[in-house]
């Protein structure tokens, strides 16, 4: 016997086997339909009896195994049964003439046979036979089953004649020697007369017998028969018979054991109903078996059966029986197929190292040179094995060495489908599946060296299909979950052939459907490169949105009516983990910030990287970026425009590198540090830019509100100079601008501003409002810069020794010096006054513009934008007063005000007063003017008490008396200054204007 059945198990010795086979040319379907049919009627109970009769059907079997009937008799072809298309009574006599050459393949051990005719009609198929049946087409054909089932009774007929006919002792009549084909050379003159020659029929008989009474379904009686074989042939030395009888002795034991089978599902018995003899019954009641199948109190069972092994010494007979098949050559076959019963039988016991140990006595088992087709099957079946006793990366081995007979180079077409299909097949043995997610969740399972090679060899098979898009997802799988192991050289010849696969075929992020119902998900590259950190950026200051305090507090309120509510706190502290506290605007550009890093040992090549988001309708930007080799983290910013409004989560971001198009989602990126994913959408808003003919400041002011300035410009002037800051007004967005509030504030100086520092009119401005996009406005601000003109703190100390009650009046300066020693003055006692002074000393003041301004859907929703322009002034020193006394004048309601001017600019200027005197100093020049004036009373100047009630603190109240006489004082005089030299200047981004500048002095 030269072609193993590696789908034996135990139970299969007691089946009739029974060949299925076309005659002439049937289709592949018709004879498959029919074929199941017959198989379905797998066990019937024989009539006025408790035994049941087990038939195995196969639709090919090899004659010469056969001949081996005798030696086993479930490997002889007792019942053949043929189908054949006929549709003319002139082709039935061809037809029944190949039935008949059919039969004579198995003609010498069948009992019976049968021909099922369809498509023939009339006269020839209403005749009545028993071993034809006629049907008129394969959908007409109800009493298949039914001539199936007396079929089979028939069998049981024949058989039970042959084991009553060989069981009976005809001590008379000589006992034939039963021989397995390459014995019968070696009996040749041997003396049948001889007791050893005797006891060896009577053995082999009686082995034969045992057989025959366990396919008839009588198990006690087998089992009797298997224990005088063993005796007889033991004391003979006939070694393979012996093996025979043992392996019988075994299989009834396992039957009687395991009535469930060991075959599995293919191989398991179902009992159907009153077919279940009452012994085997009472065993396979609910309850009545352990996890290994066996029956818990086997003693009472075993004592009704004294014949019957133990579990235990089921295997001990396997082992010995095998030992002995051992002995000769030619019974490779029966050797084998003896180790793979054995295996299912522990597989069932739970007994993996011992199945180990059968299954490796298997593999060596040497039998004839195989065909390519038989190794492949061989192991495949050993695979099938080896994880059936739970040795999994075994298992994986022998179904890659299947695979791989596959595509030997004997083999003229190679089965490239088959090999990768098998391949497949041995990823879970060796911890290896094919989604990616399952390598981002903790350290690395299984042998990676083995695990590449295994996708290497994915690579090639999906290759040689033609199958490019397989070939890039393998490989894209490879580089992506295997890439610490990989060593520098490996990583650049696998990017190598990735970037030749995805020249012809890109990948994409579409699963690959399998034939076998398997898909294969994509595989995005989350390590090309390795993200470690995701940050949503704010907009710019001049562009983040604000919303109006009152619709703020009512929107508030609308949300819960609670501070505080336990239920819904825990939800809030999530929300809070996840979602941004600032917003970003409908159709501007918003920015999020990655940390990458290149863990190749080359320049990474990004292209087409972009994000990934939900919730609003958002248009990605894509960028490419170039990243150095193994570099260390490197800061990407991506950008995109949110095109509606809404809550947007960015879920991830999309990549290309080697050709492969990846979508890579935060939800998978392991040890990825983010603030938060989620951000409010608003409705858009306009977009206001201003510019200035004022240059650049290289100072940038810092409010103390932490306000950030989006512009600074510097401007140079004269004390007491103003100036007129034209400023454009453009509308660089989408919506129209429809509101527009201006404030300023000056940041905190040490000096002294009088009057208006910054004043304008917004009515010129608004009156060109809405302002449409792309459409400018202008808006024109004054600088008036005034701060104290003395240059000594108590140089209005003489105005009170003159009898003019000025007393009070604020004349500080950081200028406080003499210019010339006083005659009659009295000494200056504070010592700062008394220090020698710089008249260049330049002072700075500085403000913020702010422009409050909104519009379009923004503008509806109560949000609004601010933009803020810083103004850095430098102030230089025009004129002083180092002096101030007074004369008695003619009229006793006046007197003169006599001061001393000092120019402390580098030009001719002119001082002139309201009463039209002209006073003309030179650079560096000081001179003494006199002014005839009313004399002031303030002492009349009334107090509210609401004024007292205000300045509770007397340095206060002081203060704002000083301030109020001030005013007086600069309104009666009105002293201006002009450089005369100076014809023009430049005021704003217009055409130049001239400049005048003047000085109000209060004295």
């Amino acid at each position: 016997m030269s072609v193993p059945d590696y789908m034996q198990c135990a139970e299969d010795h007691q089946t009739l086997l029974v060949v299925v086979q076309p005659v002439g040319i049937v289709s592949e379907e018709n004879f498959f339909r029919i074929y199941k049919r017959i198989c379905s009627v797998s066990q019937i109970s024989v009539r006025d009896s408790q035994r049941v009769l087990y038939i195995r059907y196969r639709h090919h079997y090899p004659p010469e195994n056969n001949e081996w009937g005798d030696f086993q008799t479930h490997r002889k072809v007792v019942g053949l049964i043929t189908i054949t298309d006929c549709f003319s009574a002139k082709d039935w006599p061809q037809t029944f003439e190949k039935f008949h050459v059919q039969k004579e393949i198995y003609g010498s051990t069948l009992y019976d046979s049968r021909l099922f005719v369809f498509g023939l009609q009339g006269e020839i198929a209403e005749q009545a036979r028993t071993d034809v049946a006629f049907y008129p087409n394969y959908e007409d054909c109800q009493t298949v089953e039914k001539r199936i089932e007396d079929f089979i009774e028939s069998l049981f007929i024949v058989l039970e004649s042959k084991r009553l006919d060989r069981a009976t002792d005809k001590s008379g009549d000589k006992i034939p020697l039963l021989c397995v084909p390459f014995e019968k050379k070696d009996f040749v003159g041997l003396d049948t007369d001889s007791r050893h020659y005797k006891k060896r029929c009577q053995g082999r008989m009686r082995k034969h017998v045992g057989d025959l009474c366990l396919q008839a379904g009588m198990l006690q009686d087998s089992l009797v028969h298997y224990h005088m074989s063993v005796e007889l042939l033991r004391s003979v030395n006939d070694f393979l018979w012996l093996g025979a009888a043992l392996e019988g002795l075994c299989s009834a034991s396992v039957i009687y054991h395991y009535p469930g089978g060991t075959g599995g599902k293919s191989g398991a018995r179902r009992f159907q109903g009153s077919t279940l003899p009452a012994e085997a019954a009472n065993r396979h009641r609910p309850g009545a078996l352990t996890t290994n199948g066996i029956n818990p109190d086997t003693s009472t069972e075993i004592g009704r059966a004294k014949n019957c092994l133990s579990p235990e010494d089921i295997i001990d007979k396997y082992k010995e029986a095998i030992s002995y098949y051992s002995k000769y050559k030619n019974a490779g076959v029966i050797e084998l197929e003896a180790c793979i019963k054995a295996v299912r039988v522990l597989a069932i016991q739970k007994r993996s190292m011992e199945a180990s140990e059968f299954l490796q006595n298997a593999v060596y088992i040497n039998l004839r040179q195989l065909s390519e087709e038989e190794k492949i099957q061989r192991y495949s079946i050993l695979s099938e094995l080896y994880e059936l006793i739970g040795f999994h990366r075994k298992s994986a081995f022998f179904k890659r060495v299947a695979a791989m007979q596959c595509v030997a180079p004997s083999i003229a077409e190679p089965g490239w489908r088959a090999c990768y299909k098998l391949l497949l097949e041995t990823l879970p043995g060796y911890s290896l599946s094919l989604d990616p997610k399952d390598f981002s969740r903790g350290t690395h399972r299984g042998w990676a060296a083995v695990q590449m090679r295994l996708l290497h060899e994915l690579v090639y098979a999906s290759r040689r299909m033609g199958n490019p898009a397989l070939s890039v997802r393998h490989l894209s799988f490879l580089l992506q979950t295997m890439l610490d192991f990989l060593s520098d050289q490996e990583k650049k010849d696998v990017t190598q052939s990735l970037e030749n696969y995805t020249s012809k075929c890109p990948g994409t992020m579409e699963p690959i459907a399998l034939p076998g119902g398997l898909t294969l998900p994509p595989v995005p590259f989350t390590k090309l490169p390795i993200v470690r950190h995701v940050k949503l950026l704010n907009l710019p200051a001049s562009l983040r949105p604000h919303k109006v305090k009152s619709l703020l507090g009512q929107n508030m309120s609308t949300k819960s009516p609670f501070i505080y509510s336990p239920i819904i706190a825990h939800n809030r502290g999530e929300e809070r983990s996840k979602k941004i506290d600032f917003q970003w605007v409908q159709g501007d550009v918003c920015e999020v910030q990655l940390m990458v890093y290149n863990p190749m040992p080359f320049e990474l090549r990004v292209e087409n990287m972009g994000l990934l988001t939900s919730g609003v309708e958002f248009e990605s930007l894509p960028a490419a970026l170039s990243l150095p080799a193994e570099s260390g983290l490197y800061p990407v910013t991506l950008v995109g425009v949110p095109q509606t409004t809404g809550t947007i989560t960015v879920n991830g971001y999309h990549t290309t590198v080697f050709g492969v198009f990846s979508d890579c989602l935060l939800d998978n990126l392991p040890g990825i540090k983010t603030s938060g994913s989620t951000v409010e959408v608003i409705p858009a808003l306009p977009r206001l830019q201003i510019s200035t003919s004022l240059p650049r400041s290289a100072h940038s002011l810092q409010p103390s509100s932490g306000d950030e300035v989006s512009t600074n410009v510097s401007v140079q002037l004269y004390n007491g100079e103003s100036q007129q800051l034209i400023i454009k007004l453009e509308n660089i967005g989408m919506e129209p601008l429809e509101k527009l509030e201006v404030t300023s504030k000056v940041l905190t100086t040490k000096e002294k501003l009088y009057g208006d520092f910054l004043s304008w009119k917004l009515e010129e401005t608004l009156a060109q409002f809405p302002l449409l996009p792309g459409k400018v406005a202008t808006f024109t601000i004054n600088i008036k810069v005034k701060l104290d003109f003395s240059c000594q703190e108590n140089l209005l100390q003489d105005l009170s020794d003159d009898g003019i009650s000025v007393s009070g009046f604020p004349l500080s300066s950081p200028f406080r010096q003499v210019v010339r020693p006083r005659v009659e003055g009295k000494p200056v006692n504070p010592p700062e006054s008394s220090k020698a002074g710089d008249y260049s000393h330049m002072k700075t003041l500085e403000a913020v513009l702010n422009f409050k301004y909104s519009g379009g859907p923004g503008h509806t929703e109560g949000y609004y934008r601010n933009l803020s322009l810083g103004l850095h002034v430098e102030v230089e020193p025009s004129v002083f007063f180092t002096r101030v006394s007074t004369l008695p004048a003619s009229s006793t309601r006046q007197c003169h005000l006599l001061l001393d001017v000092f120019n402390s600019t580098e030009h001719e200027l002119t001082v002139s007063t309201r009463s039209s005197e002209v006073l003309i100093l030179h650079a560096g020049e000081c001179q003494r003017m006199a002014i005839q004036v009313d004399k002031f009373n303030f002492e009349s100047f009334p107090e509210s008490p609401g004024e007292k009630g205000q300045f509770a603190n007397p340095k206060q109240l002081e203060e704002e008396r000083r301030e109020a006489r001030g005013l007086e004082i600069h309104s009666k005089l009105g002293i201006r200054w002009r450089i005369i030299s100076f014809s023009w200047g430049h005021l704003g981004l217009g055409a130049p204007s001239p400049r005048v500048p003047t000085s109000k002095r209060d004295p």
